[in-house]
């Protein structure tokens, strides 16, 4: 299956982004990845990015979109690939489409990961993580460490990133419904969203995810 993932910020995309490309079989292929493999491997679109990226600039869609194609183009994205992060915008959707279309190739579904803004807010906001291992992390709420402010697994300074505090979330969102959340209709349009529920523990929502692309993919 070829699969594109949105959804707001802290609705569990890479989360659900790992879980269902281990169940599908096919790679988890994320912008962020990208853009570190290209710009760490110096490959002339990385060379690129490492411009704009120094410059504070953004990386332009161009750019974004020629390494997404070398990446797709790669022996094991041959029988599917899920995308989390790309596109990003109306103007990338329509260069995916015009890049998978060269190949004779379409989207199978776009799964749209649907979490009310209050929830994200609360999801990113209550985010603590370990100073000593970023992959430390507790939330507030949802999985709070024993001892207040310490890391369970080390014992170092659990802080919140300045990045997750709520008005900052909220100028996130912002831009992701202004950016973002048109190529959902982009695709309603070609009939290939299918959108669930990303609230519940992650086991729920994958078995969500995957109970409606196999639906979708029957239909």
């Amino acid at each position: 299956m070829r699969i594109v993932l949105v959804g707001p910020p802290g609705a569990g995309k890479g989360t659900q982004a790992a879980y269902l490309a281990k169940n599908l079989s096919i790679p988890h292929i994320s912008t962020g990845d990208l853009f570190r493999a290209n710009i760490s491997q110096g490959t002339p679109l990385g060379k690129q990015a490492k411009q704009f990226i120094d410059a504070g600039d953004l990386v332009p869609d161009s750019v974004t979109i020629g390494m997404a194609r070398e990446r797709m183009a790669q022996p094991d994205a041959v029988g599917g690939f899920l995308l989390d992060g790309f596109p990003r915008n109306v103007a990338q959707a329509e260069a995916l489409d015009a890049a998978l279309g060269e190949d004779d190739l379409a989207l199978d579904a776009v799964l749209d990961l649907e979490v009310p803004e209050d929830e994200v807010v609360k999801r990113i906001a209550g985010r603590r993580i370990c100073r000593n291992d970023s992959s430390h992390v507790f939330h507030v709420s949802y999985n709070p460490p024993k001892r207040d402010g310490v890391c369970d697994a080390c014992g170092g300074e659990l802080y919140q990133r300045e990045d997750d505090n709520e008005d900052t979330v909220r100028k996130r969102l912002e831009i992701y419904h202004t950016q973002t959340e048109p190529i959902i209709d982009y695709y309603k349009a070609q009939g290939l969203v299918v959108t669930i529920s990303a609230l519940g523990k992650v086991t729920e929502v994958t078995d969500r995810a995957m109970e409606a692309l196999k639906r979708d993919a029957a239909a």
